[in-house]
């Protein structure tokens, strides 16, 4: 089961300024892992946490047709958490990131094979880029 679109839930639910009332605590908690991405010791304490308090519930399905295979049952909470540990495990908490566009500071996955993603969007590494080359420019004079 690819629990990468479950994650990515949670990265979408962590930078939404304006999330449905049910799911405020539950970015506030998601946006501290994120915080806290440096610290693979507190990433874990974190997501150990929220796994006890939204707990996960897979269900058999075969909705397309195809093959019997399991999903998350629909619960946005425990389908974020959980997708955000799977990546953390399979992957490590070097994936979680912010953006480094000083402006920005949105939350992220970094699925890249070199692990090289530093910027949420490819807008906010225009900006940064654009903002370096102008630096370096305005030195030079």
């Amino acid at each position: 089961m690819d629990l990468t679109s479950y994650a990515e839930w949670a990265v979408r639910l962590a930078n939404d300024p304006a999330p449905p009332p049910g799911l405020l605590r539950l970015r506030d908690e998601l946006v501290a892992v994120f915080d806290a991405a440096g610290d693979e010791r507190a990433v874990a304490e974190l997501l150990n946490a929220l796994l006890v308090r939204y707990p996960v519930r897979p269900q058999l399905t075969d909705h397309d047709g195809g093959h019997w295979h399991l999903h998350l049952a629909d619960d946005p909470a425990a389908t974020a958490v959980m997708g955000l540990a799977a990546v953390v495990a399979e992957l490590g908490v070097d994936r979680l990131g912010r953006c480094r566009e000083p402006h920005c500071g949105q939350a992220f996955l970094d699925t890249s094979s070199n692990r090289s993603r530093r910027y949420c969007s490819a807008r906010c590494a225009s900006r940064a880029n654009v903002a370096a080359f102008r630096a370096r420019r305005k030195n030079v004079s």
